[in-house]
């Protein structure tokens, strides 16, 4: 038990290594692709969220597997638009950070949602990420480029998460369960050290 706890643990310790620090530091001059692509994957709020999102879809199953990712994508990008156009959306910090409390939750006390149900609380919780992302692009990126950067770099932050949930499967059912449960009770944890400034 001890050795699958330690696996789970480095799983998610690995999966967050990029992050030392929010995403939202607006520093650098790297324009369009790249810039959008770095911005999701180096923060600890994003990448914790993105992964809970994967492992939610794994949790649940069916085509909860592709369509809570898509839609988290796709609204993401609507609120990256918001973003990008100056448009206010309030309270984002806390919204993003309470996106990694409550997915965190969800995938520890294994709520088993309805398909549309999680796509309704994920598609809430990407207005937020995305509006983050869009409102600190580089003046010198260009939209279109910077939006595909860090639409592919959450999509790929949620295969993580669903792979991390697949290769936890292979644990078994029992080990399985407590290892993802435990991982998203880290990840919940997390999120209110996010929420409170203590990380």
């Amino acid at each position: 038990m001890k050795s699958i706890f330690k696996s789970g643990a480095l799983a998610l310790a690995a999966a967050a290594l990029p992050a030392v620090a929010y995403a939202h530091t607006g520093i650098g001059e790297t324009a369009g692709f790249v810039h959008g692509f770095s911005h999701p994957i180096s923060g600890l709020d994003h990448i914790l969220a993105m992964i809970m999102v994967g492992i939610l879809a794994f949790q649940l199953g069916g085509r909860a597997v592709w369509a809570v990712p898509t839609t988290f994508v796709l609204v993401m990008a609507l609120g990256g638009a918001l973003g990008i156009a100056g448009i206010n959306v309030p309270l984002v910090e806390i919204g993003i950070a309470l996106s990694v409390i409550v997915l965190g939750a969800i995938v520890a006390l294994n709520i088993r949602a309805s398909t549309a149900v999680a796509m309704g609380i994920v598609g809430l919780f990407a207005i937020f990420h995305g509006h983050a992302h869009g409102a600190e692009m580089p003046e010198n990126a260009g939209g279109a480029a910077y939006a595909a950067g860090f639409m592919i770099a959450t999509a790929l932050l949620h295969m993580a998460g669903l792979g991390l949930g697949f290769l936890i499967a292979r644990f078994g059912e029992r080990q399985g369960a407590f290892v993802t449960r435990t991982a998203g009770g880290l990840a919940a944890v997390a999120g209110v050290g996010i929420l409170t400034g203590l990380i």
